[in-house]
């Protein structure tokens, strides 16, 4: 069986994105609070999708492929290493947003935060990616594919106006058209008059990360 990634991969594309500016907006830390207060609107951003992509796995994708995968302790390992790795990055945000909290101390805390919560957020991807979606790809079955599907809808919830405009951004014009091609009408609608024109205007970053 194939299942379709598509959403999956792009939703990394765009925490990856998101991480590059991060750094970006914070690689000049100075004596002003304001300097890194600035990327306020986009780590806000970044914090709530990536929070609702893990908790949905955590909830509606590693369950029951555990259970597809009972008396296979290989491929359970595998499971339990996506549940640690998701585990050790809320922290990692913590210490973000304490150093962003910290008038005085924090913008030389922030560099090394961020430096921290990058490669533990690219190195889950990355290993999820190379072993886990292949393992998704051969032993889920696609109720249970579209059952984590619609728990990831929910739990964006009424948020939907801001996620698809934040899962596009920047993206390859493939990765676009296959997202938006399976859109309802009046979604795409929706993004194309409202949705993605208001998030456009929202200062998300500081302008040397917007680069």
């Amino acid at each position: 069986m194939a299942v379709d990634t598509t959403m999956m991969l792009a939703v990394h594309d765009a925490v990856r994105r998101d991480l590059d500016r991060l750094a970006r907006a914070t690689e000049r830390p100075d004596d002003d609070p304001g300097h890194v207060l600035g990327a306020a609107v986009g780590w806000e951003l970044f914090k709530r999708h990536l929070h609702v992509h893990h908790t949905a796995e955590d909830a509606a994708l590693w369950p029951p492929l555990e259970r597809v995968l009972a008396g296979r302790p290989a491929d359970l390992a595998l499971l339990a290493a996506m549940a640690a790795e998701h585990a050790v990055i809320d922290p990692l945000l913590a210490g973000v947003d304490a150093a962003l909290a910290d008038r005085e101390h924090g913008p030389q805390r922030l560099g090394g935060a961020v430096e921290a919560l990058g490669a533990a957020v690219r190195m889950h991807l990355r290993h999820e990616e190379h072993d886990a979606l292949p393992l998704i790809g051969a032993t889920l079955p696609e109720p249970q594919w579209r059952a984590f599907g619609e728990t990831h809808r929910e739990r964006v919830g009424d948020g939907t106006s801001r996620y698809l405009p934040w899962v596009l951004d920047g993206a390859a014009p493939a990765t676009a058209a296959a997202v938006l091609g399976v859109m309802p009408p009046e979604l795409l609608a929706a993004y194309e008059a409202e949705w993605r024109p208001a998030y456009e205007a929202l200062a998300r970053w500081p302008a040397v990360a917007a680069s």
